[in-house]
């Protein structure tokens, strides 16, 4: 069997896919598993050192705000927009998949259509409770499409083929969910309540800025808290600003790092999370079973983080901030209610837990797997 996966664009599209497909190497070992996407994006560097072939084919999205560089970035797309139609029938040609699947991206647009012309067997899978764009469109001609949430179904507009199928979650996610106590001794918690924030791998400024209020906030009242904060690469600076200005600093009950390299770690370890929306944290917070407060970024397609959070909301598993309401008195009031009712993490954790699919990639491989059999 041959498989051709398109993703691109985040790491929000592309680890899922990576997941599917060690899952289907997995299931069938025999499977030769190709990648498309762009050589400039983050997929080339990920599916490269997971030892993927990959196929380039450049593709971009429009830029809706006019100025002389957006409109030099419009012509350039409609350029690889043109060249996308041959370049996906070429990479059809070399690949000769059975099945080609579709991960998020604009990537996924000409590669997936290809496929489906070509009558060769097509799926796409959507992490968003807002579906995106590309998916919208590709959802009436595949075979299959892969919903994250029952929210996106009648959105992606082709409910009599969609199965609703959670998010992938890495495997270690589980297994450091059942070492939380070890883990928790290994940070020196105590029974201190553990806050984990973070604003993504680059960083949020505005997320940067509101948890240095709560830090000085939890040092000034000397909370019983053990805080591990991530500033993201853009955040480094600014944040040893701000401790300065505040008049908190790193020690016994904060953690401040750059980047979190052993995040299934640190989840197993908290108590509360504070972090943007994206669907696959999300995904991760349901998997261990962990209370947030969720920022969901305005600077993405759709406002589809705004979205993904509300599903937890609505479940009492979050308490949803959007940036334009985010001030730093507003992150303390909201941590402190929290830390106040006995309880009440510990019950919202639940309430994530049982959003949990924790089968979601034995549901996706066994669909996959049946419609390559199917004639």
């Amino acid at each position: 069997m041959r498989v051709l996966i398109a993703a691109g664009g985040t790491a929000g599209h592309i680890n899922p896919a990576l997941a599917i497909a060690g899952a289907i190497k997995k299931a069938d070992p025999a499977a030769e598993i190709y990648f498309a996407g762009r050589k400039e994006g983050m997929e080339y560097r990920l599916v490269t050192q997971a030892g993927y072939p990959f196929h380039h084919i450049e593709i971009t999205g429009f830029q809706r705000k006019l100025s002389l560089n957006n409109i030099r970035r419009n012509l350039i797309t409609l350029w690889n927009l043109a060249l996308s139609g041959p370049k996906a029938k070429a990479m059809m040609k070399e690949v000769q998949p059975d099945l080609v699947i579709g991960c998020g991206g604009y990537v996924s647009g000409p590669v997936v259509r290809c496929a489906a012309k070509k009558g060769i067997k097509t799926a796409i899978h959507e992490q968003n409770a807002f579906p995106g764009v590309t998916n919208k469109l590709l959802a009436p001609d595949v075979d299959i499409v892969f919903a994250a949430v029952p929210a996106a179904v009648e959105k992606l507009g082709a409910p009599e083929k969609t199965q609703v199928v959670g998010n992938p979650v890495r495997p270690e996610v589980f297994e450091k969910a059942g070492e939380r106590d070890a883990i928790r001794t290994q940070l020196g918690a105590g029974d201190r309540t553990v806050i984990l924030s973070f604003g993504g791998s680059l960083g949020a400024r505005r997320v940067n800025e509101v948890v240095a209020d709560l830090c000085a906030w939890e040092q000034k009242e000397n909370k019983p808290v053990l805080h591990i904060h991530a500033t993201g690469q853009y955040g480094v600076e600014l944040f040893k600003n701000l401790e300065k200005e505040k008049g908190f600093a790193p020690g016994e009950s904060l953690e401040v790092k750059e980047y979190i390299n052993n995040m299934p770690e640190l989840l197993a370890a908290a108590d509360l999370v504070i972090s943007r929306a994206g669907a696959l944290t999300l995904a991760e917070l349901e998997a261990e079973g962990r209370a947030a407060i969720l920022i969901p970024s305005p600077n993405v397609a759709e406002n589809h983080q705004y979205y993904n959070a509300m599903e937890l909301q609505k479940a009492g598993a979050a308490v949803v901030i959007e940036e334009k309401d985010l001030t730093g008195e507003k992150l303390i009031s909201t941590v402190s209610a929290l830390l106040s009712e006995p309880g009440k993490l510990a019950a919202m954790g639940r309430n994530a837990r049982s959003l949990s699919v924790d089968d979601s990639l034995d549901r996706i491989v066994d669909a996959l797997l049946k419609l390559v059999k199917t004639p």
